[in-house]
């Protein structure tokens, strides 16, 4: 299904997004360093009953770099559905887009049908050293030695590992990074992260969730899953087994089972009220 582009000025970015299928709005947030394109697999499969709606954040793909003005990713979501005239949606995110989901649903919990994060990145989260150290070693050889020595780095990082063993999942995943800027890696980010962090507000979300996690997942990420599965009420969590930190393009066919598997018991339950 090819689908639908645009563009919409939000907060003072241009965000690039892409809309195909009719029906319950869903929208796709992808992780850092890729975009929309990480939903290939995706697209067809949910777009034959839903109105699914992908978009570059700010900073990635075909979106505007971040200024100098202090933004949230938050606001410029909100932006995007208003330009798109979707009041409430079902929101699908994959760790950082996991977070920017979460932390959509705590500031607009009357937009928000249901949440999906998959591997998330959960703000205010207790991560463990070895994984800050990781982190900080791809900013610093970004900095260094130059951004294409940063996404190698990256490229390299544990999480990874699992998707490289697939090659079609691998190449696709490389043509992302290859085409990401590297804005992050040598710039000051001014993004606002709300206080308190989502970590202390889980129990405030009343959206139905269900929190997807690759068994060879690095253990911080298989801990978050734990934590929303236990903070947030009514929750479900599922470990997807063989596959790591990027479930939707590993094991597409799983991962769009499971979604799809969800969102119609929510619309049994919606037709049953």
């Amino acid at each position: 299904m090819q689908p639908q582009s645009g563009v919409v000025e939000a907060n003072g970015a241009t965000l690039y997004y892409e809309v195909a299928g009719d029906g319950p709005p869903l929208v796709l947030i992808h992780g850092f360093a890729l975009d929309r394109r990480m939903w290939d697999a995706q697209m067809d499969a949910l777009a034959a009953r839903a109105r699914v709606i992908r978009y570059d954040l700010r900073g990635f793909g075909l979106s505007s770099a971040p200024g100098g003005q202090p933004y949230r990713h938050t606001d410029d979501l909100a932006a995007l559905m208003d330009h798109l005239g979707v009041e409430r949606a079902d929101l699908v995110g994959l760790s950082l887009g996991g977070a920017v989901a979460i932390d959509f649903t705590l500031a607009f919990p009357d937009r928000v049908r249901a949440l999906i994060v998959l591997d998330s990145v959960l703000n205010g989260f207790d991560w463990s050293e070895e994984n800050k150290a990781r982190d900080r070693a791809v900013y610093q050889q970004a900095r260094e030695a130059g951004i294409e020595a940063g996404k190698q780095t990256w490229l390299a990082h544990p999480l990874f590992s699992p998707l490289m063993s697939r090659p079609e999942a691998a190449s696709l995943f490389k043509k992302i990074l290859d085409d990401y800027s590297g804005w992050h890696f040598v710039n000051r980010n001014p993004l606002i992260f709300e206080n308190p962090p989502a970590a202390q507000r889980l129990a405030e979300i009343g959206a139905a969730t269900l929190a997807l996690v690759g068994a060879l997942d690095l253990p911080d990420f298989r801990r978050v899953a734990d934590a929303l599965a236990e903070g947030i009420p009514g929750s479900r969590k599922v470990v997807i087994d063989g596959v790591g930190h990027m479930p939707n393009m590993e094991a597409p066919p799983k991962v769009n089972a499971l979604i799809l598997e969800f969102l119609s018991a929510l619309d049994g339950k919606a037709a049953g009220a």
